[in-house]
């Protein structure tokens, strides 16, 4: 590839895809600078980018680095916003902002399956990713689920596929990008502090359908009207998957057994995976995967063994005879709706984080179940009030998520689900949802 040789790229915000953007970029014979807000002479990161010749500038975006340079190309980090000076400079110089996904696309000799939408993506990659794999297909993943889209396609060969996932924020850098196989999930109100309005985060979603042409294919929620709206972007081939319609063609329910294109595939009551929320995901993976050829031994073969990606509706294990879940990537309502949706056993639910100013009265007709509410974290208080209306007798405020494990053992019997979904984020107490997890977990096994 000669696009990049003597271009002038500046990357902005470092973490694990700018590095890799970067040293990428420098492989490919970019002049290539550096820029992030954090950024200190002793971070490993500065070092290595320094002793490849990239100029690392740290301390804030001075607008000096777009006004005093002539920039052809701006990798941004996902999480960037637009509304940074420098962005917004570079926007009226014309610079093209696109995020390392662009590049990913760009170098691979593989074809790309992309999966985006509001819930579901991490659970829905994970699914066609072993799958393919089940069939013995060369395939690979990579993404937002947590590994660098283009330090994979950088060695992917033209007989694999890269499974992606991918954000909003990460679609919105995208100029070219066109997976073979595009798949939007749902589309609910998200990230709108980032997007601005529901509107243009639905308009971020949908560009993974803008480029694609007639040899392409595009996986639909014929459920979501929304997400049937954007696929009209695709020149691709229309595949719709549906949880609660039959609709003949596609994947879809009938009889509590799920179909594709009228073949049998699997009985709901078979699939290990619980929550209504996951047929959806398991019937788009099932669309995704029958393109390629993926027969039925190898469907069924991970859905009666895949009981769920980490920290997301995780079964952690029982403990005299109460189960344990572990869904710590509930950041918002919606996700924990969907969570205690999957249960009709009495159960314990632990939830809280960080206060983002909104009320939690959306989770009340998902409470019916709830018997007991133990509370962390800044927003016990909101959490608490809602209980409390709902009818829920007790309620226990502790002061994280290891206690509230034992808090909630204490207060369960025989046959209870005692459910980590928190409906927050993590940042008030925990660097990550992943933290949070990983304390939960931890604590389980100690009761064990």
């Amino acid at each position: 590839m000669t696009e990049y040789v003597h271009k002038n790229v500046l990357v902005i915000g470092l973490a694990k895809s700018g590095l890799a953007a970067a040293k990428l970029l420098k492989s490919l014979g970019a002049n290539v600078t550096v820029n992030d807000l954090k950024a200190k002479k002793e971070d490993t990161a500065v070092q290595e980018l320094e002793s490849l010749g990239i100029e690392v500038i740290g301390g804030g975006h001075p607008l000096s680095l777009i006004e005093d340079a002539d920039v052809h190309l701006i990798v941004k980090n996902p999480g960037i916003p637009y509304s940074n000076p420098l962005i917004e400079k570079a926007v009226l110089k014309g610079i093209p902002i696109i995020t390392e996904v662009e590049l990913s696309y760009k170098i691979s000799e593989a074809e790309i399956i992309g999966i985006t939408g509001s819930n579901g993506k991490t659970t829905t990659t994970t699914l066609i990713y072993e799958m393919l794999k089940a069939n013995h297909s060369k395939a690979l993943i990579a993404g937002n689920i947590g590994t660098v889209a283009c330090e994979v396609t950088k060695e992917a060969k033209d007989d694999e596929v890269v499974v992606m996932e991918l954000s909003s924020f990460q679609l919105m850098g995208t100029i070219e990008f066109n997976p073979k196989i595009a798949l939007v999930l749902n589309i609910f109100d998200a990230h709108l502090d980032y997007h601005g309005t529901r509107k243009e985060y639905a308009e971020a979603k949908g560009k993974i359908f803008e480029n694609q042409t007639n040899e392409d294919f595009a996986i639909v929620n014929y459920d979501d009207k929304e997400v049937c709206e954007l696929a009209e972007k695709s020149n691709g081939k229309l595949i719709y998957f549906s949880a609660s319609q039959n609709i003949g063609k596609g994947a879809y329910i009938k009889d509590d057994t799920l179909f594709m294109d009228e073949e049998k595939i699997i009985n709901i009551d078979e699939i290990v995976l619980p929550g209504k929320h996951n047929l959806e995901n398991i019937l788009a993976a099932i669309a995704a995967v029958k393109i390629y050829g993926v027969n039925n031994t190898a469907i069924r073969h991970v859905l009666t063994t895949f009981s769920g990606v980490k920290h997301r509706l995780q079964f952690v294990g029982e403990v005299e005879g109460r189960k344990f879940y572990n869904d710590s990537k509930a950041t918002n309502i919606l996700a924990t709706t969907k969570a205690l949706q999957a249960f009709t056993k009495p159960t314990i639910l632990l939830a809280g984080g960080l206060d983002r100013g909104n009320e939690f009265d959306e989770l009340k007709p998902s409470l019916k179940n709830v018997k007991t509410l133990i509370t962390f974290g800044e927003t016990a208080p909101k959490l608490e009030r809602i209980a409390k209306e709902s009818g829920i007798e007790v309620i226990k405020r502790v002061d994280n998520v290891e206690q509230a494990v034992y808090a909630a053992f204490d207060a369960s019997n025989e046959e209870d689900v005692i459910l980590l979904s928190p409906a927050c984020a993590s940042w008030d107490q925990y660097k990550t949802f992943e933290e949070r997890g990983d304390m939960f977990i931890n604590a389980v096994h100690k009761l064990k």
